[in-house]
């Protein structure tokens, strides 16, 4: 008996023993699965967390601002309109001089300009500054020659390009030593000018943006030179023609469209068209009265004297735009500063965005705006 009960315990003994064993090892073993299971869930967690952050339904990218819409805001420096396709060109201002003589008409790509400037010269006409930016103008002329007022005017736009026909030696040679333009004088660059066969000289020389563009590669926009609001200041009054009678042979008149919101110009009673067809138009005319004198070289003939439009100082101004007139003064301490315009009381004149014509009138004449 004592040794049949020894047996008897010893089998319980070692079974006991045995199932110990299997439920260390079903532990053991559990723990790894539930281990491994873990360690592979907590890797598949890390490596998806990358493409979470950049799916376009992530917060991170709804908080971001879309490219596109970043575009669309982008507005043009010299006109505040939006740029083209969202983009402003990186390029800086170009200013190209235009004849404006009689046969120098219809002219070519004023209607792609940002800003036109027209000046009195010599000899009772006046010559353009056409100035472009945001737009390209695939024919520029007719091309004509340099004054002492263009770089004078031009100097606020940053580093501009400057592109004339010659003129005389002590102004070409003004120009060619100063640091805050690209002289593009068509003698200097004369592949980036050509000549059209259905004109004679000196009005078939003409020019491109492109052409002009490829001379220089900078990539400094122009700073804003005009302050711009959509909605009409107070006090304007209504009219619907300004009459601005530079001489006999320059007698312009503009005269507001209610139906294209643009200010259309004529000379006389002769709507001013376009090489292409379209009447020349601006959204805003400026009309800035300025001392004139006599420059100190001859400019053509034997005794005919250029004439310079002082632009910095102040003076009257009249400013149009909606179909109304603003009055009030302009004033520009220094050649580097822009032009400002104010009314009477000091309050400053903001311009339509749009494409801006200025017009620089001696001081000597009546403009009559009814």
């Amino acid at each position: 008996m004592p040794n049949s009960h020894a047996h008897t315990s010893g089998q319980r003994k070692a079974g006991s023993s045995s199932r110990l064993k299997i439920i260390i090892i079903a532990t053991i073993l559990a723990l790894v699965v539930v281990g491994s299971f873990g360690y592979v869930y907590l890797t598949s967690k890390k490596t998806s967390a990358p493409t979470s952050t950049t799916s376009p339904t992530s917060n991170n990218s709804q908080a971001s601002i879309p490219t596109s819409a970043a575009k669309s805001t982008a507005t043009c420096p010299l006109t505040d309109l939006p740029a083209p396709n969202g983009v402003v060109p990186q390029r800086p201002a170009l200013a190209v001089k235009v004849g404006n003589d009689p046969g120098a008409r219809p002219q070519s790509g004023l209607q792609e300009a940002d800003i036109v400037y027209e000046v009195q010269v010599e000899g009772g006409i006046t010559r353009y500054i056409a100035v472009y930016q945001c737009h390209n103008a695939p024919a520029i002329g007719p091309v004509r020659s340099l004054r002492w007022t263009d770089w004078h005017v031009i100097e606020p736009l940053g580093k501009p390009i400057l592109a004339f026909a010659g003129g005389i030696n002590p102004d070409r040679n003004a120009v060619s030593q100063l640091p805050y333009l690209f002289d593009a004088d068509f003698f200097r660059y004369i592949n980036a000018y050509y000549r059209i066969s259905s004109r004679v000289a000196p009005e078939n020389l003409y020019t491109s943006t492109k052409l002009l563009y490829a001379l220089d590669r900078s990539t400094t926009p122009p700073p804003q030179i005009f302050s711009f609001q959509t909605q009409a200041p107070t006090g304007g009054v209504s009219v619907s023609n300004v009459y601005i009678p530079f001489s006999y042979a320059a007698q312009v008149n503009w005269t507001w469209s209610q139906q294209k919101q643009l200010w259309l110009r004529s000379y006389g009673t002769q709507p001013d068209i376009s090489n292409g067809g379209i009447q020349q138009n601006a959204t805003n005319v400026v009309v800035q009265k300025v001392q004139t004198v006599p420059g100190p070289y001859v400019e053509t003939g034997t005794n005919v004297y250029g004439v310079h439009s002082i632009t910095i100082g102040t003076g009257p101004a009249m400013i149009f735009r909606n179909g109304k007139e603003y009055k009030g003064y302009w004033s520009r301490p220094s050649y580097a500063d822009p032009t400002t315009y104010y009314t009477s009381a000091g309050a400053k004149i903001p311009l339509m965005p749009g494409r801006t014509w200025v017009e620089l009138v001696p001081n000597t004449v009546s403009v009559q705006a009814n």
